[in-house]
Order: C-alpha cells, then structure tokens, then sequence
C-alpha cells in the first residue's frame, strides 16, 4: 500500500513539474505575447464561437461536422460489414466478389482520404450523371469519407471474424446451420462485440477527418475558423474549431478505454472461473 502512494505522489508530482516546465517554456519564449494575441485572444474567441456580420460561427459550422460524421458512420458500419463477410464466404463462386472486396479494401486503404475526396468532390460533377453529379459538395465529401473509412472498418470487422474460432462454425453446422446461418448467428454476434473498442477507434479519427471536406466549399467548423482568420488577421478561431473537437472526441475515447478495460476484466474472470 505504502508503495503504491509512493508511487502515484511520485507520478503525479512529475506531471506537475512536466507542465510547470513546458509553460515557463512558452510564457518566456520571445514571441509570447505575439502568440498569446494571436491565437489565445479572448474576444476574438469569442466572436469566432458565435459569429460576426462578416464572418459565419464556428460553433454553428461545427454541427456540420457532427452531421457529417453521423450519417457516415451508418454507412461505413454497413459497408465495411458486407465487404468483410464476402472475403470471408468460402467457394469458388464467390471468387469474384472476394477479389473486388480484395481490391477495394486495398485501394482505398492506399489512397490518401485527401485525395478520394478530391476525386469526389471534382470527378463526380465532371462525369455530368443524372440524379449523382448534382449531389451537394457535403454528400460528395460524405461519400468520400465512408469509401475510404469503409475498407479500413472492414479490416477491423475481418480480423473479429477471424478471431472466433473454427469450432464455433463447426458446432453450428452440426447442429444443422448453413454457412450463412453459421456466420450471421454464431459468427458475427461475438466477432462485433469483440472489435467494438477499435471501432470506435476509427471513429474517433472519422469525426476529426470530417473537416477534411472542406476543400470541397462547405463551411464546417475549420472553414469557418480560417474565415475568421482571414477576415480578422486573428487565428483564435483554430483554438475554437480545436477545442469543439477535443470537447467530442475526448469522451468518446474514454468510452473506449472503459470497454477495453470492461473487456480484459471480463476476459480475466472467464480464465479465472
């Protein structure tokens, strides 16, 4: 007990000091007070959060962001499932379908997400298809996010299937199950909960990846920042844009780490019991 103490006063006064040390860094370094003016200026923080006449509201922007990353999400959810379910149906009749769920999990893993949205967002209206190249420069950035994220999320769902061993298929089929019925009933169940932590992983990643699309026009929240910014010669609003994806992001990871924790302590019982 006594070494236990010992050792959190010990982490924690090492924080402190860590801190204390980089902040008198900062706070001595000769353009402080430029910095501090530029980037940490209340009232420019302010009037980028809420907007001005001339320039739109990074907090309003930022909804766009949440949008993005919700409707995405449901896609990619899906679309990586159904990618990782065919690379892993046996048979030669199948063998085309693995080979393009092959070839695009590949592809677009290769892809910087910059680019696919580039080609979206500019190839697509170019192709002058009915009912598609209309599409808004945000479903088009959408679209590029859940192309790319998809064959990343199928990866993960694969190595969840993979993860659950042979005897659990052979089992269902003994007891009259078809493969189908093997992989969605017996399958799929545990290889989700299994991969739920690194899933959200991505996703962490996915909501920040969302101010990517705005190369293709649509004012979310980093536009709305860099308006700001150019408007008023003052780069407090990136602080903003920041702090709204940190305020997200960060509970969403600790949701994640109480799984990881939930999961290894649960693991643990089982191989105690």
């Amino acid at each position: 007990m006594l070494g236990d103490r010992r050792a959190v006063l010990v982490s924690s006064v090492s924080t402190i000091v860590f801190f204390v040390v980089l902040g008198a860094a900062i706070f001595l370094a000769p353009g402080s007070r430029e910095v501090a003016h530029d980037f940490f200026s209340f009232e420019a923080m302010r009037e980028a959060l809420v907007g001005t006449n001339t320039t739109p509201s990074v907090l309003s922007s930022f909804w766009l962001n949440v949008r993005m990353f919700l409707v995405a999400e449901v896609f990619i959810l899906v679309l990586a499932l159904v990618i990782a379910v065919i690379r892993q149906m046996p048979g030669p009749a199948l063998f085309p379908l693995r080979l393009v769920a092959v070839i695009y999990t590949d592809f677009f893993r290769g892809v910087p997400l910059l680019l696919v949205i580039y080609i979206m967002g500019f190839g697509i209206p170019g192709l002058a298809i009915p009912g598609i190249s209309d599409r808004s420069p945000v479903v088009l950035g959408v679209a590029a996010l859940v192309l790319s994220y998809s064959a990343y999320v199928a990866e993960v769902y694969r190595a969840g299937i993979e993860s659950v061993h042979e005897s659990q298929v052979i089992g269902a089929r003994s007891l009259g199950l078809s493969r189908w019925q093997s992989m969605r009933f017996v399958v799929l169940p545990q290889a989700v909960r299994r991969v739920i932590p690194p899933l959200l992983n991505d996703f962490i990643s996915l909501q920040k990846d969302t101010a990517l699309v705005a190369v293709l026009g649509p004012i979310e929240a980093a536009r709305a920042a860099a308006i700001y910014g150019s408007d008023r010669f003052n780069y407090s609003s990136f602080v903003v844009a920041a702090l709204l994806f940190i305020l997200l992001t960060i509970p969403l990871a600790r949701f994640t780490d109480h799984l990881v924790a939930r999961d290894r302590k649960r693991r643990r019982g089982g191989a105690m019991a």
